[in-house]
C-alpha cells in the first residue's frame, strides 16, 4: 500500500479555489496532523488516552480556515478534553526573490489536515459539519485512524524542513544562468550537470577564453 508520504509526492499545491485531486481510497489507511509546535504523539506508540490521529479532507486552500473554525467550535462546545491537536502538515521551502533567500511554508498534503481526537458520534458530526470540510478519510462513514509510524514520518518531515529548508529550484542541463554569489559573481554560463540530492549544479563558465566547470550551490545562481 502506498503510504501518505509517498502519495504526497504526487500532490501539487494548488490555488485557493482549486480542488486537490487525491485518491482517497489510497489514503484511507493514513492521515496528517497540526497545531502545537511539539505534537504529543510522535513516537511509535500513542499515549493510552483513547485518542488517535485522523485525516480530515477539506477544500484545498481552505485548510487554515477550517482549522480556525474547528478550534472555535471546540472552544465554544467545550470539547477540549476530546480533541488534543490539529495539524496542517507543512514544510519550509526556500527560494530566491530579488536576490534574497525567502523561506515560506508549503503544505505537502493540500486539502487535508490532521486531528488527534477521541472519536465518537457527537464529535464526528461536529467535525464533519464544519464549513469547507468534506469528511474524514476512511471507509464510508467510519474514519480510519492514522498509524503512529505515519504520524512520526510526517512530524519528522516537518522538523527536518525547519532545520534545513528545501530549495525551490528547478534547473535543466543546457539552461543559461548567472552566478550571483561567490568568486564568480556576475559570470554567466550553461548548466552542465544537476545534483538535486546535494542541491548543487555544475556550470560551464568561460574563464580566460576556456570553458571551465564550476560547482555551485542552487542559491548561488539564478536563471538568465
Amino acid at each position: 500500500m502506498v503510504s501518505v508520504l509517498e502519495q504526497s509526492e504526487q500532490i501539487e499545491s494548488v490555488g485557493d479555489n482549486d480542488e486537490a485531486v487525491v485518491d482517497l481510497a489510497t489514503l484511507a489507511s493514513e492521515a496528517d496532523v497540526k497545531v502545537t509546535p511539539e505534537p504529543m504523539s510522535v513516537g511509535d506508540e500513542e499515549p493510552d488516552d483513547g485518542m488517535h490521529w485522523y485525516v480530515v479532507h477539506t477544500y484545498s486552500g481552505y485548510e487554515r480556515k477550517v482549522q480556525q473554525s474547528l478550534e472555535e467550535r471546540i472552544r465554544t462546545l467545550e470539547l477540549g478534553d476530546q480533541v488534543a491537536e490539529l495539524l496542517i502538515p507543512t514544510e519550509d521551502i526556500v527560494e530566491m526573490k530579488s536576490g534574497k533567500k525567502v523561506v515560506t511554508a508549503k503544505k505537502f498534503f493540500p486539502g487535508y489536515l490532521l486531528i488527534r481526537m477521541a472519536m465518537n458520534d457527537g464529535l464526528w458530526h461536529v467535525v464533519k459539519n464544519t464549513p469547507r470540510v468534506t469528511g474524514f478519510v476512511g471507509s464510508g462513514s467510519k474514519p480510519i485512524p492514522l498509524p503512529p509510524h505515519e504520524v512520526k514520518k510526517i512530524v519528522n518531515r516537518m522538523e527536518e524542513s525547519v532545520e534545513a529548508p528545501k530549495p525551490k529550484f528547478h534547473f535543466q542541463k543546457g539552461e543559461s544562468v548567472c552566478i550571483i554569489d561567490g568568486p564568480f559573481t556576475n559570470f554567466t554560463g550553461k548548466v552542465d550537470e544537476v545534483d538535486a540530492r546535494r542541491n548543487t549544479l555544475k556550470v560551464m563558465v568561460s574563464i580566460f577564453g576556456r570553458n571551465t566547470p564550476v560547482e555551485l550551490d542552487f542559491f548561488q545562481v539564478e536563471k538568465v
